[in-house]
């Protein structure tokens, strides 16, 4: 079976498209962890907020992976057990678990700072790439830049060693999701499809064993949960991410995810009270030089 194209007709500029993913990427994904973090208050559990974010894309996808099958043909299985633990259930239980006791700010800190470092290393390691010396410059700066939000975070709101172990691991299994996408032949609304539908069916095995909390939950609640995890963040962001990938490259598209904890550190201050100071405005610009170095704009052109 032959995979449909990532471009749609009229798309001429493949790297602006890339860019454009990426932005759309982050700004979502710096809702989705106040939202999630919100969710701490409310009696939805993880195993609530999964059915929503992946339930929503699931059944607004179905024409998608209908058609191409829940294992592709041409995709190798271990390519597909990555995608969905990275992008899916396993990543999802495993940081919504963590924001749940971890403060918006230092939760988006050591989620979106450590991908970018995690999916360069995996990229180098693994498969033999090689950033230039102005990409190397930009990880140093991302890392820089979440090393100085995380401090001011720790000292202001303190935070559990579950958000340290367990935001780490998540971001280890986005970048294993990035690098498995980008090798699966995949078009991004086909790896959406893909990653929602099987996630999708794990949560309702979870909900069975576990039981749900959804009926409990208030109409507004729900519908915040129904934008920003279901359309947003199940089916807008992974889109665009997977379109990012295809044009700019994991590790660069990846870059991007440094910026969400400058945005989930302002998004807590206005929806949650965080306070925002000096230490988060010099982080924000340390992070995003790092971005601009990190994507390959000012390297030498080859």
């Amino acid at each position: 079976m032959a995979m449909t194209s990532l471009s749609s007709p009229g798309t001429s500029n493949p790297l602006a498209a890339g860019y454009a993913g990426a932005a759309v990427t982050v700004l979502i994904w710096a809702t989705w962890v106040v939202a999630t973090r919100h969710t701490a208050a409310t009696p939805l559990g993880t195993v609530d907020i999964g059915l929503i974010r992946y339930g929503v894309p699931a059944i607004l996808l179905a024409p998608v992976w209908l058609r191409t099958g829940l294992l592709p043909k041409g995709v190798p299985l271990r390519l597909v057990v990555v995608m969905v633990a990275g992008a899916g259930a396993l990543f999802f239980q495993i940081t919504a678990a963590a924001l749940h006791v971890t403060p918006a700010a230092p939760g988006g800190i050591l989620l979106g700072g450590s991908m970018p470092l995690a999916t360069a290393l995996i990229g180098m390691v693994l498969f033999g790439e090689r950033p230039d010396r102005m990409r190397l410059a930009g990880l140093g700066a991302i890392v820089s830049g979440v090393v100085i939000l995380l401090a001011a975070s720790l000292q202001k709101s303190g935070m559990t060693m579950t958000g340290f172990v367990l935001l780490p691991l998540g971001a280890v299994l986005w970048a294993g999701f990035t690098h498995a996408f980008r090798r699966s032949g995949l078009s991004a609304l086909e790896g959406a499809a893909l990653v929602a539908a099987w996630s999708f069916l794990i949560h309702l095995g979870l909900a069975a064993v576990f039981g749900t909390h959804l009926a409990a939950a208030s109409l507004p609640d729900l519908a915040l949960q129904v934008a920003s995890q279901g359309i947003l963040s199940g089916l807008v962001a992974t889109f665009a991410y997977g379109t990012a990938i295809r044009a700019l490259g994991g590790s660069q598209a990846a870059a991007f995810t440094a910026i969400t904890p400058v945005l989930a550190t302002l998004g807590g201050a206005v929806f949650l009270g965080e306070s925002f100071g000096a230490a988060e405005m010099a982080a924000a610009l340390v992070v995003g030089a790092g971005v601009a170095l990190s994507t390959g704009v000012f390297s030498p052109k080859r």
